[in-house]
């Protein structure tokens, strides 16, 4: 039976804190990886109450495809270079994007989406995955959401 996950009290990082291993627990006994994605999505979102939590999928060297995710519809297919997402894709780390709005060639799937941080998830030293994390206010990511989300995604690429 799956655990309850609502939003979490405190500042951030006791927030990243308290949710991170939450998450372990909940994918530890399951083998899925698409079903993980999908909680993990779940438990971010209901956990630190963001707009739009989800993960795209390398599915060629050059593409990126939606994965899991909780939130409002979502763009389907993501170029290389193209977007935070396919820019990460591209660069290979963590960018976090105060407003979207600034960000050039910015992939508006929701007028709603302010601020974003998007991260590399990585097997065998390539992208396999990328996690959105879409905030609806402006400056909503910060070097704390940086360090706990890259030990989250640090524990996914062990998983896959």
């Amino acid at each position: 039976m799956a655990e309850q996950i609502s939003v979490i009290e405190g500042n951030k990082a006791q927030k990243y804190q308290s949710l991170l291993p939450q998450i372990e627990a909940l994918v530890s006994t399951e083998q899925d990886v698409i079903a993980n994605l999908a909680n993990i999505s779940a438990a971010l979102k209901e956990g630190m109450g963001y707009f739009w939590v989800g993960f795209y999928h390398a599915e060629t060297p050059d593409m990126l495809v939606l994965g899991p995710f909780q939130g409002p519809v979502a763009c389907t297919r993501i170029p290389k270079g193209k977007g935070v997402c396919g820019a990460v894709f591209e660069q290979r780390k963590t960018l976090v994007v105060p407003n979207v709005d600034e960000f050039p060639g910015h992939i508006a799937c929701s007028s709603a989406s302010k601020s974003e941080i998007v991260l590399p998830i990585f097997k065998r030293g390539k992208v396999a995955w990328v996690l959105d994390i879409d905030s609806d206010q402006l400056n909503d990511f910060d070097e704390v959401d940086q360090h706990w989300l890259e030990k989250l995604t640090s524990m996914i690429g062990l998983m896959l």
